[in-house]
């Protein structure tokens, strides 16, 4: 049984950091003015708009210290990550978790974060929030859905999004615990502590910035390593800012993905808002939800 954190109420407190990459304070200060606005308190971490003078946000101690602080701190209720971009991985196996499992709390972030959806789900079976992180505030207009299901699954209401039909979609329904996130970062988890579990799971992807023939490779490492033969639906996201090389791959992305998993008989559904765009909904992982794919309507609800 997965367990589900407690939600937020108005006087919680929010632990904002930065695990990964770098993130300035002055880019960060829409999702703080936001989570203020909402009725919640923020605690900055240390690698907020640190002194780091390269890609990563502090030397590999400073950002462990600065997350396993924010896990481990009483008053801090969820663990929000306001940029992704690469770096967990290199910290994971030296996280201390004993509290968090006796005391979860929201996770909240997208891209490198896979890293910490799939470890805890896969170690602890907690679930967490796979949702829009600082930049997504800072390009937000009033009224943005995509930052609002963020507030939403924080209040704790029930998810019920919708996709627009789509020409390779494979017809179907589905019931099954929701995990997945970023390609890159599923496949290279593959052999790994925090390799996801999917037999029997509605699966979930995204990435950025690929090249189609890398996405190609990736998706077969999934598939030979069992990851894809047994799920019990597929959600394809946002793959935004594809390359491809001189001599051309001969397929877009969602041909790709549409060839790979064509010998299977689960529902899949192409183009739904997770991505590293502004339509990026929040999604909790490792619970249930039940994926309705028809030749009109696409519904992905609790």
């Amino acid at each position: 049984m997965v367990k589900i954190p407690p939600y937020l109420k108005a006087g919680d407190t929010i632990g904002m950091v930065c695990p990964a990459g770098y993130k300035s304070l002055e880019d960060a200060q829409a999702a703080i003015n936001a989570f203020q606005s909402w009725g919640y308190n923020v605690k900055l971490g240390k690698t907020v708009g640190g002194d780091s003078k390269n890609y990563f946000s502090g030397t590999d101690e400073a950002r462990l210290d600065d997350l396993q602080r924010m896990l481990d701190e009483d008053e801090v209720r969820a663990v929000f990550c306001a940029r992704g971009g690469y770096g967990i991985g290199r910290i994971i196996e030296r996280m201390d978790f004993k509290k968090y499992k006796k005391e979860p709390k929201w996770i909240i972030g997208f891209s490198d974060v896979t890293v910490l959806h799939a470890h805890i789900y896969t170690n602890y079976g907690v679930s967490t929030i796979h949702g829009p992180m600082a930049s997504a505030f800072v390009k937000g207009e009033p009224g943005n859905p995509y930052i609002n299901s963020l507030k939403n699954v924080l209040e704790g209401h029930k998810i019920k999004y919708y996709a627009e039909p789509h020409e390779m979609n494979r017809k179907g329904e589905a019931v099954g615990e929701l995990v997945g996130g970023n390609l890159t970062l599923l496949a290279h988890l593959t052999g790994s502590s925090s390799e996801l579990k999917t037999k029997g799971r509605i699966l979930f992807l995204e990435d950025v910035g690929e090249y189609l023939y890398n996405i190609d490779r990736m998706l077969y490492q999934l598939k030979r390593s069992g990851k894809l033969d047994k799920l019990a639906g597929l959600v394809v996201g946002g793959f935004t800012e594809t390359k491809d090389t001189e001599r051309p791959f001969g397929k877009n992305v969602y041909e790709i993905i549409h060839d790979v998993v064509s010998e299977y008989r689960y529902p899949v559904c192409f183009g739904f808002a997770v991505s590293h765009e502004k339509e990026n909904y929040a999604l909790k992982t490792g619970i249930g939800y039940k994926l309705r794919v028809n030749k009109n309507k696409v519904s992905l609800e609790e």
